[in-house]
């Protein structure tokens, strides 16, 4: 799942811009005004625009008992896999009892931002603050628009059951400039990750330096590669499940069969017409949807190393096979039993995934976006008395003869220099 790309708008930069300089210089002020003016809450002070812990236990009470276990198993996958992205660093010593290594520890504070108002995804809140519990992180704290000051319980009780330690009732801009810079009553954090609109997405590029951010993700994308063995019923559905999201959204179709190629669109037209969300979808495939027919499957997989998507399906007859000729996508489901919407919701890899062709760099959102690592330098006596020439010597032809000297005054016996 992905949100719309911040723009090169500079109408909107400056926007953005505007809120970010009122939230760092006026804190919590600010903070209430852009709330009353953007969601139509109306909070009778700083503290108004935060939720206990106590009220998300309460939330996850009052859900349907049947979605509460429907969370609770996603989770428990969800942790499962990331469980195995921990590091533990190394430490190194040496014959001569020289230190090297590498310390892998957990950011302090994160932000995840979770979109709010037309549509609740406790989806989000479990794919992004689940890595940051296994990682360690000690607080997580999320924060939400909310139209007329209520956060839908189902994405409340998600927080509950994904380790979430803080809930904000703030959105947009204004709530990842009190994210980044911190207020009189939000702790600033490390890092800031989640999905949002365009604003969202443009005040996250903005400070980024002040604190990390996951990625500027664009609109939600989907390529699928079908041979002749694939359902064009499948396929239909699979692109529609994509151009559903967002009008920009992005669906693909590459197959080595011209009879598939000719069954999609009218599939596509009877899917649509039973879907609540149609004229969004239809919308989407209008404007970047498309049936690309190649000769075979290694120019398939060609195009799908160009186009580096954010969701990559393989409906071939041997999907392994396949997937170990592409290089570039941020997650390839194997298979006709292994829709998109599985990963979304519930096997356990993150659905926070590179847009944009940015799968050809970046991966999915993960465990190692919650620490950091430390490099550890311990060097006994005889090993600095062995590397000091070779040190010296680099230092000076870089004209650092500051550096070179910090070696030399420890090491009486490293060569003066030959100035």
């Amino acid at each position: 799942m992905a949100a719309a790309a911040s723009t090169d708008d500079p109408g909107l930069r400056d926007a953005v811009a505007g809120i970010l300089r009122e939230v760092q210089a006026r804190g919590d002020e600010a903070l209430l005004e852009y709330t009353a003016r953007f969601d139509g809450f109306q909070a009778p002070d700083a503290p108004g625009l935060r939720i206990g812990v106590d009220q998300l236990e309460e939330a996850a009470r009052s859900i349907d008992p049947d979605l509460l276990g429907s969370l609770r198993a996603a989770a428990e996958n969800i942790r499962r896999f990331h469980e195995k992205q921990r590091e533990h660093g190394f430490l190194e010593i040496e014959a001569d009892g020289s230190i090297l290594g590498q310390r892998v520890a957990p950011l302090r504070r994160v932000g995840i931002y979770v979109p709010g108002g037309r549509a609740a995804y406790p989806s989000s809140v479990l794919m992004n603050a689940i890595p940051a519990a296994v990682a360690g992180v000690v607080e997580i704290a999320m924060a939400s628009p909310t139209p007329g000051g209520e956060i839908t319980p189902v994405v409340l009780a998600a927080a509950h059951v994904a380790g979430v330690t803080e809930v904000l009732r703030i959105g947009g801009a204004q709530a990842v400039g009190a994210l980044a810079f911190g207020t009189d009553s939000i702790g600033r954090v490390d890092k800031i990750v989640g999905p949002g609109n365009k604003w969202v997405a443009e005040a996250k590029r903005q400070v980024f330096g002040v604190v990390d951010i996951d990625m500027v993700a664009g609109p939600s994308e989907i390529l699928v590669i079908a041979d002749e063995t694939a359902d064009a019923v499948h396929v239909a559905a699979d692109l529609i499940g994509q151009a559903e999201h967002d009008p920009d959204a992005i669906a693909w179709l590459v197959t080595t069969s011209a009879a598939l190629a000719e069954r999609v669109p009218a599939e596509l037209e009877r899917l649509l017409e039973r879907n609540p969300r149609r004229d969004v979808a239809r919308a989407a495939l209008e404007a970047n949807g498309a049936i690309v027919l190649v000769d075979t499957l290694d120019d398939a997989a060609a195009v799908a190393d160009l186009r580096a998507p954010e969701h990559l399906e393989l409906l071939v007859a041997e999907p392994m096979v396949l997937a170990g000729r592409i290089r570039n996508a941020g997650a390839i489901f194997l298979g006709a039993h292994s829709p998109e919407p599985m990963g979304d919701y519930f096997a356990g890899p993150n659905h926070v995934l590179p847009t944009g062709g940015s799968a050809r760099f970046a991966s999915p959102l993960g465990v190692y976006d919650f620490v950091k690592r430390t490099s550890l330098i311990g060097l006994s006596a005889a090993r600095l008395r062995r590397d000091a020439p070779h040190v010296i010597r680099l230092a000076e032809s870089e004209g650092l003869f500051g550096h070179a000297e910090a070696v030399r005054v420890r090491n009486t016996e490293a060569p003066q220099s030959g100035g």
